[in-house]
């Protein structure tokens, strides 16, 4: 659920009012609310907005961090929709007593969505399951959703026995899956499902893609469904879909040496020419802890290759794709709607709240719990 509350200060006020003015305003509202907010900025995000977050990271791992945050009443996430609604649930679990009052979780701009999230809508997901149903036996099938989605699907995780996964620990997951079930049904992004699948030994052919805009079983024969071990959504990251096997096979001609840094929501081809495949932190980490004078070449999304160029000078790093690849939704959050929406907060006219229904949190809880327990 989204609320959205008539503003004391209007958006159009911020648009002409300069950067660094913004960024004053942003740091005062600050110093006003002190450990009560908590500002959250997603790797994503442009330079002059993660400055001024208080944690930055994953969509996960800032959930999690912001929950287990004593003093915090307000968490102002420069991030997408799905990310704010992760928050929303771990922050007020029933455990997190925190007298009575509820946590509240803003987004400063409603429009930053997430186009593989969009991928898949629960309606679809349900459609998909009972069309399953018709071929397999939906009791040996656990679902799995990437964290990278709406938390209707989380809950729809929890009320069927399923998991939630990250891109960090999505191994370990569908590990757990299986140790129950002989089949995974895995979405929204089919490149993460394969690309981890792959490497513990599920061929190509036993991942039929289940295209939800199809007429019939997704487009997949019964005898395909009967074959699988991992039906993977028709879902992608249109970021990291843009990397193709062209980009790296030019850059190690152009650059002998130089290391290929991908995550894996990238297609096969490439996941499969790369150096190292991981998490947007296990990236960053690579990069940290490699010598000065390493060549990379990294597949991931644009302000973040940016960043780690600035942050290690001291080696060469270069974007894999000849394209631009930003998130474009990422890219919406901006200082002037950061700050209107902390001025709104400050003057008690909360704007943007992002609040999941009970009844979605609890599911969305259980199946995230499944998953603290697999990876901790």
């Amino acid at each position: 659920m989204t609320t959205v509350r008539s503003p004391k200060f209007e958006l159009s006020q911020y648009k002409s009012v300069s950067n660094e003015e913004l960024s004053t305003r942003i740091e005062a509202v600050r110093s006003q609310l002190g450990d009560q907010l908590l500002i959250l900025g997603h790797h994503y995000q442009q330079d002059e907005v993660i400055q001024h977050a208080d944690l930055r990271g994953d969509s996960y791992q800032l959930s999690k961090l912001a929950a287990e945050s004593e003093n915090c009443r307000w968490i102002v996430f420069c991030g997408v929709h799905f990310m704010a609604e992760t928050a929303d649930i771990l922050a007020n679990r029933p455990e997190r007593d925190r007298g009575g009052d509820r946590v509240q979780v803003v987004l400063p701009d409603m429009a930053a969505g997430c186009s593989m999230a969009d991928m898949a809508a629960i309606e679809q997901v349900e459609n998909a399951w009972a069309d399953l149903g018709d071929v397999l036996d939906t009791e040996d099938i656990t679902p799995v959703t990437y964290i990278n989605s709406a938390a209707s699907l989380k809950a729809f995780c929890g009320r069927h026995g399923g998991i939630v996964c990250t891109s960090s620990n999505a191994a370990a997951v569908l590990e757990w899956a299986f140790a129950r079930t002989s089949r995974v049904l895995f979405f929204p992004d089919q490149h993460l499902g394969r690309n981890t699948a792959l490497k513990m030994g599920v061929t190509n052919e036993q991942m039929p893609v289940w295209d939800p805009c199809a007429d019939e079983l997704g487009g997949n024969s019964e005898s395909q469904l009967l074959d699988s071990r991992v039906v993977l959504w028709k879902g992608h990251c249109s970021v990291h879909q843009m990397f193709q096997a062209d980009h790296v096979a030019d850059f190690r001609e152009r650059f002998p040496g130089i290391r290929i840094l991908v995550h894996p929501e990238c297609p096969q081809e490439v996941n499969d020419l790369a150096d190292i495949s991981g998490s947007t932190g296990k990236i960053i980490r690579a990069v940290r802890e490699a010598p000065a004078g390493t060549k990379w070449a990294i597949g991931t999304e644009l302000h973040l290759v940016n960043r780690l160029q600035k942050e290690h000078p001291e080696q060469e790093i270069h974007f894999l794709s000849p394209i631009v690849c930003m998130c474009a939704t990422m890219y919406r959050i901006d200082l002037a709607h950061l700050c209107w929406a902390l001025e709104n907060l400050a003057a008690d006219a909360l704007v943007n709240q992002i609040e999941v229904d009970d009844e979605t949190a609890k599911w969305s809880v259980i199946a995230l719990e499944r998953m603290l327990a697999v990876t901790g």
